[in-house]
């Protein structure tokens, strides 16, 4: 289990935590980010770290992906 930040780029994987709070929580659901959920790393230039969920692309904060946690598939 690796963070977010720690997944190399253009790696699909598995969410299998996510540490922080209800609202925390919430928001990252509203976006489609759960645990359980696959998701490709495409990209994490200085600035925002690029995800995939599904057909969407995301663009989340340094400190959001730290707090992500997967498993490589």
């Amino acid at each position: 289990m690796v963070s977010l930040l720690q997944l190399e780029n253009n790696s699909y994987a598995e969410v299998v935590d996510i540490r922080g709070g209800s609202g925390f929580l919430r928001r990252l659901e509203s976006m489609g980010v759960r645990v359980g959920c696959k998701i490709l790393k495409i990209s994490d230039t200085p600035g925002p770290v690029i995800i995939k969920v599904g057909s969407t692309q995301l663009a989340i904060g340094r400190g959001i992906a730290s707090k992500i946690f997967v498993e490589k598939l």
